[in-house]
């Protein structure tokens, strides 16, 4: 039997209330008392006008029916409680890039046609422009954050309104069918609403099954469950505006677990980091990739710190290399590094557990309910199939994307009856049961466990006015994993100016797609049909050294 999130959270909070539940700082909240913060919050937003969900037998997979509210918010106590909060509303919670700049940021709030925004006070000067000219919000809600910035005109502070509303339940029905929506970069390079049914996305990521792989089938079994474990200790480091923070901190709390955010917040600090482990003496780690593994190995190496209480480092949103892995353990011989793979649009598909230096070569493998598709999407491969297929998951799916009927219908296929999730990873299953995986056949580039998608670049560094034509790869990097490299074909005459071009392009994209190299070529490679050559801007791009070009 399907459940809201909201029920899981009061079922498991009922069962451990004075358990630690959330540790920001020096702010520390039991079970009991992040439910009633929930609680207020979503108190506001019904005294706002927040409307009741329609129901979902009367929507199609790509329409919501539920009011939209925006989280454009970094890590701390608001945002779960935000979050939950505006689940426990009847609304549908969404994540905004912080990052975003104003273009980027008008785009999504038009796609998701938000409703609400809750946000960090340093980001109200943007906010205001991105709002100017647009149908007034239902609510703001402004978390101060010592940057000093005054309220919005019409804004709530966000502790007074929390102070002032009821900490009773809210008058509200909660069903599997309300929606969780994650926002990620589409092939087209402009980010897309996943719609999850609550119900689906718990036995996907959230921890809505028992260890050996079966369903909870009654909140009972939450409460139970909380109340025998012995709780660990979970530090989830990437933003919370991604899934793979989300999924590891909700599917720990449906547990009764408890979660720890890092006290600095607006970049990865690899020492700030070993603090809490030693203060707070955490027990489960969660890194993305070489972007935080490598600064965390160094910090590491010359830190004193006292990080024996960890037992596993969970990575997720971007690959470690094995190097990396095995450096790991040499300092930390007694822990276990987890690699999870998996999508916004299907959740964990494949996994590697690594218990010593001798597995860290080993090839993930698929999780339950997931397959390759064929190249066509007319069947299901078999192991040892020669081409190249689709990553495809089945069983416990999203809708689709908010607003997008052809997209939903090309990402989600049915076949032979069966309806799957295929977003466009390129796999082989190889015979031992193992995937062998080529990545995501549109181009895009994982830059830090960040999603940059090449068109969306190739847009924003064609807006200079002395770039005739252009292409977007990447070249490897001992930082990010991938970087970004821009092809340039100059107009006749024009001179090169990386500054001038990075200027121009940093009015469209946030900082982190900003390329990190321009090449300046005599032609950009296309096709015959005028279809760009991703080969060669590949072949450009690792062949460029680096330095000034």
């Amino acid at each position: 039997m399907p459940f809201s999130l909201a029920s899981v959270q009061d079922a498991v909070a009922a069962a451990v209330p004075d358990r630690p539940a959330l540790i920001f700082r020096d702010r520390r909240f039991t079970y009991a008392q992040l439910v009633e913060r929930t609680y207020r919050f979503a108190n506001v937003l019904l005294a706002h006008g927040v409307d009741t969900p329609t129901p979902r037998a009367q929507l199609r997979n790509w329409e919501s029916g539920q009011d939209q509210i925006a989280l454009y918010l970094q890590n701390g106590n608001e945002y779960i409680e935000a979050q939950f909060g505006a689940i426990k509303a009847g609304a549908a919670p969404f994540n905004v890039n912080y990052r975003y700049v104003e273009e980027e940021l008008r785009y999504l709030f038009d796609d998701a046609k938000a409703q609400a925004v809750v946000y960090h006070a340093q980001f109200a000067p943007l906010l205001a422009k991105v709002l100017a000219g647009r149908a007034a919000m239902k609510v703001l809600l402004q978390v101060e954050d010592g940057s000093g910035e005054p309220l919005l005109p019409g804004a709530l502070d966000y502790e007074a309104a929390l102070a002032a509303a009821s900490p009773q339940r809210p008058d509200a029905e909660w069903s599997a069918d309300d929606l969780y929506i994650l926002y990620t970069g589409g092939t087209t390079g402009m980010p897309k609403g996943v719609l999850w049914r609550q119900g689906d996305i718990l036995a996907a990521a959230l921890g809505g099954r028992r260890s050996g792989g079966a369903l909870l089938e009654s909140l009972d079994e939450y409460a139970d469950r909380a109340r025998v474990i012995s709780p660990n200790v979970y530090l989830p480091t990437p933003p919370f505006m991604h899934g793979t923070a989300q999924w590891i901190a909700y599917s720990a709390w449906n547990s009764g677990h408890t979660i720890v955010m890092q006290d600095v917040v607006d970049r990865f600090d690899p020492d700030d980091i070993l603090s809490v482990i030693e203060r707070e003496r955490v027990n489960m780690l969660c890194l993305v990739g070489d972007a935080f593994g490598r600064p965390f190995l160094s910090a590491l190496e010359d830190s004193g710190a006292d990080v024996s209480s960890l037992t596993h480092i969970l990575n997720g949103g971007a690959a470690m290399h094995p190097a990396t892995k095995t450096a790991l353990f040499d300092k930390l011989p007694s822990v276990r590094i987890i690699d999870t793979i998996g999508s916004s649009e299907t959740g964990p598909q494949a996994r590697q557990v690594a218990k010593d230096v001798s597995d860290t070569r080993e090839a993930p493998r698929a999780v339950g309910g997931n397959c390759v598709l064929s190249a066509d999407r007319t069947r299901v491969e078999a192991p040892g199939h020669k081409e190249l297929g689709w990553f495809a998951k089945s069983g416990h799916v999203p809708l689709g994307y908010l607003g997008d009927e052809e997209k939903t219908k090309a990402s989600f296929p049915v076949v032979d009856g069966v309806r799957y999730a295929a977003p466009g990873d390129r796999v082989r299953l190889r015979e031992d049961g193992s995937i062998e995986f080529h990545g995501r056949d549109s181009q895009s580039i994982n830059s830090g466990g960040e999603k940059v998608f090449v068109e969306e670049v190739e847009r924003a560094v064609g807006a200079h006015p002395d770039v005739v034509d252009t292409l977007v790869s990447w070249r490897p990097s001992e930082r990010w994993g991938q970087e970004v490299v821009a092809m340039v074909q100059l107009a006749p005459g024009a001179a090169p100016d990386n500054a001038a071009i990075l200027a121009a392009a940093a009015s469209h994209i946030a900082r982190y797609k900003l390329p990190k190299a321009i090449v300046f070529v005599d032609k950009i490679g296309r096709q015959a049909n005028g279809k760009p050559d991703y080969r060669w801007a590949k072949t450009m791009a690792d062949a460029y050294a680096d330095g000034d070009n």
